[in-house]
């Protein structure tokens, strides 16, 4: 193998190259551990890129439990830039979350917010950055989307329904609502909707069982 072939080899191993084959699953994400999820969104979450929870109520946290209790059992940091409530330990550790490789920053405003989640994104030591903006432009969130790139990490922002009208350049939109009413004693749920993923179209439903 020649010297060009084996860069383009190193370059598609990597996973940062989408090939429209009509694969169903797409190179670089890390599975979400919910088998609907991934094959309504091409696999999972996007591996260094930007992904978008927009809820009405900052819902759709308990989505990560599963791709946080395996990267917490890494070397990297799992980050939470301002989350609208202490994280409750005994009920990540319960989880399976390693509690030791978190890191929570809050009482910060929007400017900080913004910035501590790009430098985690950026560093390198962070596997995962979960962030609660107060607000964010297309500006910001396309340093976003370079830090996740730069740092190869997973940065995951959870913004109002309202915000699914912006453009954005994340890689992942799941617009999360409770489902309509149940029968009593029935499991809770999240129904999601793929607003965009990476190598595909948006469009694409599934229901979630909690």
């Amino acid at each position: 193998m020649n010297a060009p072939e084996a860069r383009l080899d190193a370059i598609l191993a990597s996973g940062r190259l989408w090939r429209g084959h009509g694969r169903e699953r797409v190179p670089g994400t890390l599975s979400s551990g919910w088998p609907a999820l991934d094959q309504a969104c091409g696999g999972g979450w996007p591996q260094g890129a930007l992904s978008e929870i927009l809820s009405a109520r900052a819902q759709g946290l308990s989505l990560l439990l599963p791709a946080l209790a395996r990267l917490s059992r890494g070397e990297r940091w799992l980050a939470w830039i301002a989350p609208p409530h202490i994280p409750y330990a005994p009920g990540l550790e319960a989880r399976g979350i390693c509690l030791q490789r978190l890191l929570v920053a809050r009482e910060l405003d929007a400017r900080a917010r913004l910035w501590t989640a790009e430098q985690a994104l950026r560093s390198g030591a962070c596997a995962m950055v979960l962030l609660w903006p107060e607000g964010v432009d297309k500006v910001q969130l396309r340093r976003l989307q370079l830090a996740a790139e730069q740092g190869d990490s997973i940065g995951v922002l959870f913004r109002p329904l309202r915000d699914a009208r912006q453009r954005s350049p994340a890689a992942l939109r799941l617009r999360v609502t409770p489902p309509g009413p149940s029968p009593e004693g029935a499991p809770a749920g999240l129904d999601i909707e793929i607003l965009k993923r990476r190598g595909g179209r948006g469009g694409r439903h599934c229901h979630i069982r909690l």
